[in-house]
């Protein structure tokens, strides 16, 4: 078993991510899922489908490409926060990744969300990891 379910998800969508591949399946679960939809609504990923395998579910995430340069259109995923090492940030010093072009994706008392709407709701707390 993985001692980073998280890390392991980040993993998989940018080695996914650098060999090409169109879709990546990886195992579920409701921080992945809810990382998933921002990923989705944000542009870095085409589409994503959940599937019920009886056990905790299977994410299927179709990656995005520029049409160009036939690139990622995510250029780096890094975990901040990791289970050996928790990161955590208060309403009034949140991160900002790339000066705000990337995101920071945060799990707070409101649920997961990114840096940007973490500060309009006010609110700190763990920083999962940056995307851009």
């Amino acid at each position: 078993m993985f001692s980073d379910p998280i890390a392991d998800y980040l993993t998989r969508i940018r080695n996914a991510a650098m060999a090409g591949k169109k879709v990546v399946e990886i195992p579920g679960s409701n921080l992945k899922r809810d990382i998933t939809r921002i990923l989705f609504d944000k542009g870095y990923i085409l589409s994503y489908k959940f599937e019920d395998d009886g056990k905790q579910g299977v994410i299927k995430i179709a990656l995005k490409y520029d049409r160009n340069t036939k690139k990622s259109v995510i250029r780096e995923l890094k975990r901040i926060s990791t289970p050996g090492l928790r990161k955590y940030a208060g309403a009034e010093n949140l991160p900002r990744v790339l000066n705000g072009l990337g995101i920071a994706i945060l799990s707070t008392s409101k649920g997961v969300m990114t840096d940007k709407e973490a500060r309009k709701e006010n609110v700190g707390g763990e920083v999962i990891c940056y995307i851009h």
